[in-house]
């Protein structure tokens, strides 16, 4: 069986934990940052986890990880 290739854009987005779950930065940090309250920029820091719905699709991205 040829080897798989992973897919480079999911592996610069997500990494997986040791319990196997994927972690991924939180989207709508990156611009317009005015608007946004500091309380809320503030939450979007923090580590987001995949929900069980897209586990399946990312771990075919990323068949190595």
């Amino acid at each position: 069986m040829p080897k798989l290739k992973t897919h480079k854009g999911a592996s610069k987005r997500f990494s997986f934990t040791k319990n196997g779950k994927i972690k991924s930065t939180k989207a709508f940090r990156r611009h317009i940052l005015n608007k946004k309250t500091t309380k809320r920029k503030r939450h979007l820091r923090k580590i987001a986890y995949l929900d069980c719905s897209s586990v399946k699709t990312i771990k075919k991205m990323l068949p190595y990880a």
